[in-house]
């Protein structure tokens, strides 16, 4: 059997309507398939041999598997037919033959910028930030648009030493997002020193075939000095499709950065439609919004152990005569791992939960457009972090 090739499919609505060629076996002819073929289905007929179709009404047992076998294939050809006109209407986006778009995975140790790196090339907030360490907890997709280019940022969780079952997973979503990748941009940030962390990355980043971009993040903090003695530790740490020193803070050399990554993606056409920031999901991006309002200002060791899931969110019924969209309830867990961890989220009678609230409820209306009641509720789970139950049930 010869089906259609992706050119014949693609030919027009119908694609199927010019015939497709069907070898039957030999010694069996139409009649043996029960009657006539499927309409647009071309067949070669049966080579003389002198035996007509009620000539031996008894098939022997390979003529009727043979013959089964051909109905079969037949029955597929029709559905086939059925199903061509799936992408009828279908129009793809003009773009330039000299478009470019790829992704680039951005991964470093965990809080050397690379958050803050991806929302200043995206030009919005699309990957939370904090001062603490591990902010990130899965691969969040920023998306770069340019009148010739798509960038697609992949901001990947702080490559590290792992110490909980979330860490192993952490550290698996990193190689995940190194797997099939265009350009990977390796984070080192110009106050801190190259240390172990960074050269077992630069180790690990020597099986990655794709180019490799070393960007020394954090170049507002330092000297001018103290800046080009870090660039040639850099440089001597490996292979670099280029160098480049940014400040994602005051945009310095965002631009150039840009234009460093677009030359090394693949032609290509758009990969995301025109205007998406991101594909992360909205109950993601909420989770995300509270998160990080609770991580400021807390102890050091509570961002490790906060953990935040969205379990809810119902529209109310209409006010009669309202004409603005009515209140959304969003119904938000923060999970914990010791109550002594549950009392510094909720504060002196409630106070600081109540911070939390206010300042997330007012990015999670910019986003969503409407009005929300925002409910929190802090609950311990004990050891969550290395309970293969609760990190599933979280997403991990």
């Amino acid at each position: 059997m010869r089906f259609p090739s992706d050119d014949e499919l693609m030919a027009g609505p119908n694609a199927l309507e010019g015939g497709i060629e069907v070898e039957l076996p030999e010694d069996v002819d139409e009649a043996a398939l029960g009657g006539s073929l499927a309409a647009g289905v071309v067949a070669e007929p049966a080579p003389e041999d002198g035996r007509g179709p009620d000539e031996d009404p008894d098939l022997d047992e390979a003529d009727e598997d043979a013959a089964l076998e051909a109905a079969s294939d037949l029955e597929d050809l029709r559905r086939l037919r059925e199903e061509t006109n799936a992408g009828a209407g279908l129009v793809l986006p003009d773009f330039p033959e000299d478009f470019r778009a790829g992704f680039v995975t951005i991964i470093g140790r965990p809080n050397v910028g690379k958050s803050t790196l991806t929302n200043a090339l995206v030009g919005q907030k699309v990957a939370i930030t904090s001062g603490r360490p591990e902010t990130t907890r899965h691969n969040i997709r920023g998306i770069v648009h340019a009148e010739k280019s798509q960038l697609v940022l992949v901001d990947t969780p702080g490559y590290h030493r792992p110490r909980t079952l979330l860490g192993k997973r952490l550290n698996e979503m990193v190689r995940e997002a190194l797997s099939e990748v265009d350009v990977v941009v390796f984070c080192l940030p110009a106050d801190q020193r190259v240390g172990p962390g960074d050269r077992f990355i630069a180790r690990e980043l020597h099986e990655v075939r794709a180019p490799k971009v070393a960007v020394v993040t954090k170049t507002d903090l330092v000297s001018r000095e103290r800046l080009l003695k870090h660039l040639l530790e850099v440089d001597r740490m490996g292979e670099w499709a280029a160098i480049v020193p940014v400040s994602a803070v005051n945009g310095k050399q965002i631009g150039e950065l840009a234009d460093v990554l677009v030359d090394l993606v693949p032609l290509s056409p758009p990969l995301y439609p025109d205007g998406d920031i991101t594909d992360e999901s909205r109950d993601t991006l909420i989770a995300e919004y509270v998160r990080e309002a609770a991580l400021e200002g807390v102890r050091d060791e509570l961002p490790h152990s906060l953990a935040v899931q969205v379990e809810e969110i119902t529209e109310r019924e209409p006010l009669p005569g309202q004409k603005n969209p009515p209140l959304l309830d969003v119904h938000v867990n923060l999970y914990v791992e010791r109550d002594s961890q549950k009392a510094i989220i909720i504060g002196k009678r409630g106070s600081r939960l109540r911070d939390v609230g206010t300042r997330s409820r007012a990015q999670i209306e910019e986003m969503l457009g409407r009005r929300v009641y925002l409910d929190l509720h802090v609950r311990t789970a004990k050891d969550w972090q290395s309970d293969p139950k609760m990190l599933g049930r979280l997403g991990f």
